[in-house]
């Protein structure tokens, strides 16, 4: 079973919270709601998130200030934060979202379907980054593995064949959603991302490559940043 993504709602107005939450509920993925930037990075401590929904305008610590405190932890420095805001302040008060780290920037009453597409390609991007990093995780038990005797050869050869078979599928996923969102013209943060990922991805098959019978040594094995 797949497990879900999570997505950080943070408003201090429950009614937005619950149209926020009517939008996002068709991507079916775990909704996690907070009415504050305190309350948001309490969260934060110990779940981990593919994308935020961050206000700007709330009571105490605002969005801007909440996004600092969530760029300065190393922990939560790299996840996506959408800014939603209901005053259009100008060129300036759009920069200074950007400035504090946001990938997007959307005014309110904002388009429901514009919304869920943008969080569904940071979903996506999270869920091939977890894909990644259980690849990742396998090749590593693979190459820690020492010496083995022939029988456990045998195991060894089943299960590059299985990892290499699994990194083909997530490779033709990445490939896929790279492909979309250029014809798309999505959020210039969104392709980087996507790109980052297929150079990881590039990396694991060639490390990968490395283990096979014929093709190099684990000694060989470039290491992945």
């Amino acid at each position: 079973m797949v497990q879900k993504a999570k997505i950080l709602l943070v408003d201090d107005r429950p009614e937005n919270l619950l149209a926020l939450e009517a939008i996002l509920s068709a991507l079916d993925q775990t909704l996690v709601r907070a009415s504050s930037g305190e309350e948001a990075l309490k969260a934060l401590l110990t779940d981990d998130f593919a994308v935020i929904l961050l206000d700007v305008q709330m009571p105490g610590m605002d969005g801007f200030e909440t996004a600092a405190h969530i760029k300065r932890r190393e922990r939560t420095r790299d996840i996506p934060i959408i800014f939603l805001t209901a005053i259009n302040h100008g060129p300036h008060h759009t920069f200074r979202g950007y400035a504090a780290g946001a990938v997007d920037y959307i005014s309110k009453p904002f388009d429901p379907w514009v919304l869920r597409a943008k969080v569904s390609v940071f979903v996506e991007l999270y869920m091939k980054n977890c894909q990644l990093r259980e690849q990742a995780a396998l090749l590593r038990l693979q190459l820690d593995g020492g010496e083995k005797d022939d029988a456990e050869a045998g195991d060894s050869a089943g299960l590059l064949a299985e990892l290499s078979a699994r990194l083909a599928a997530v490779e033709e996923q990445a490939e896929a959603l790279t492909k979309q969102l250029n014809d798309e013209s999505t959020d210039a943060a969104a392709v980087a991302t996507a790109a980052h990922l297929e150079r990881k991805l590039t990396g694991l098959r060639r490390a990968l490559d490395a283990l096979e019978p014929g093709t190099g040594s684990a000694s060989s094995v470039p290491s992945q940043n």
